[in-house]
């Protein structure tokens, strides 16, 4: 092989090993060679960079790095080699390196000073910058000083007067990170996937899980609890950190629906086993629909109390007037259909208790029954007697 083959396959593998690397990415690597102006750092493999003598020096111009020793830089440059500002990922760059990083939209390291009206003071370099009060994290922060003193990484998207007029955004570079793992996050999240995330609102219907980086999907209410669960609010807050399971993902991985319920036990799983006709068990109804209520026999298990199943209230009132929701009482199991989750249920009348007044028990319809029949029968012979008199009084008399 030729020498200048051997310079082009030097170079060939430099741009192989640049391409491992990003430009604004923070590396560690080894310092193998120090020169008159570049140092050479071994980055892993066979991958090697450069950086500016300059930049390992301290304030009085002494080397501050030897041989052997090990440093974090960032990434300024792929191009036919990887190129390092150690300045950069310390927070010591110049004036012309905080120029150069704007234009070139490097990231720069910056210290959170303290919070003024409508963001933060942020100390770059030599110089002061400032950071909006949207532009500072992803997640709005209820309490501005809790970031007083960090040490964040920020993007400089103003440049003005020399760099002494610096607006920083510490939000870009999160939503390039969060976009860069929420391609990977679709692409790992399956059915059946156990996963921890954060509640980022909650709706009427259901509430949006934040699972990682940005990627959100829906726990739909009725998936909340084997309760039935009325609203969401009350059962989850936003912020607060749940497990949920992945119950469906579409094709592109863009709407993925949750589960909070499938993470214990279904309460059905033991009817069968546990239940019979004609047991009575303590039941709360749940809700009122037009053929009948719904009784919830334990959390998560519901039973249908048919509307023909209640004592009537009176000749012209609905039966629905006997029961409201809230009641609570004793219920006969009539029907058993695990397979499909249904279970009929009979109010057992007596010894009821109810939320906002007595229901009419069996005993009490019974009598009011007896009591209507005794009425109507006195009612009609009360009015045979009569009209028999009244006829006999208009009989004409015998001779």
């Amino acid at each position: 092989m030729t020498e200048p083959d051997e310079d082009f396959a030097t170079l060939f593998e430099a741009s192989l090993q640049a391409r491992r690397f990003e430009r604004g990415q923070t590396i560690e690597g080894t310092i193998v060679a120090i020169g008159p102006e570049v140092a050479f750092v071994n980055v892993g493999g066979k991958g090697e960079a450069v950086i500016e003598i300059g930049e390992l020096k301290d304030a009085d111009g002494a080397l501050e790095v030897a041989v052997g020793d090990r440093i974090q830089a960032m990434v300024v440059s792929t191009e036919g080699g990887l190129t390092l500002s150690r300045k950069l990922a310390r927070g010591a760059a110049t004036d012309r390196q905080l120029e150069d990083a704007f234009r070139a939209g490097l990231p720069v390291e910056g210290k959170v000073e303290r919070a003024v009206k409508g963001g933060y003071e942020v100390r770059i370099a030599r110089q002061r910058g400032f950071c909006p009060l949207s532009q500072i994290d992803i997640v709005r922060n209820t309490a501005p000083e809790s970031h007083e003193g960090r040490v964040y990484t920020f993007r400089i998207i103003e440049y003005k007067e020399g760099g002494k007029n610096l607006v920083v955004s510490r939000r870009a570079l999160l939503e390039e990170e969060q976009r860069a793992s929420a391609v990977e996050i679709r692409r790992s999240i399956v059915v059946g996937a156990v996963l921890t995330g954060r509640v980022t609102s909650v709706r009427e219907f259901g509430a949006f899980v934040d699972v990682g980086a940005g990627v959100q999907g829906l726990l739909h209410v009725s998936e909340m609890g084997w309760s039935r669960v009325s609203d969401p609010s009350q059962f989850l807050s936003p912020g607060q950190e749940i497990t949920v399971k992945v119950l469906r993902v579409d094709e592109d991985g863009q709407k993925i629906s949750l589960g909070l319920k499938q993470l214990t036990a279904d309460p059905w799983s033991v009817v069968q086993a546990t239940y019979e006709v004609g047991q009575v068990l303590t039941g709360r109804v749940t809700r009122l629909a037009e053929f009948g209520a719904f009784v919830e026999l334990e959390p998560g298990v519901e039973g249908l109390a048919h509307a023909s199943t209640f004592a009537p209230t009176g000749r012209s009132e609905r039966w629905s007037k006997s029961v409201s929701v809230g009641t609570t009482g004793a219920f006969e199991i009539l029907s058993i259909d695990p397979e499909k989750k249904r279970i009929g249920v009979a109010l057992v009348q007596e010894g009821v208790a109810r939320d906002g007044g007595a229901v009419l028990d069996a005993r009490e319809a019974e009598e009011v029954r007896e009591y209507t029949a005794r009425a109507d029968v006195a009612s009609a012979e009360g009015f045979g007697s009569l009209a028999d008199k009244i006829r006999g009084a208009l009989k004409p008399r015998e001779k």
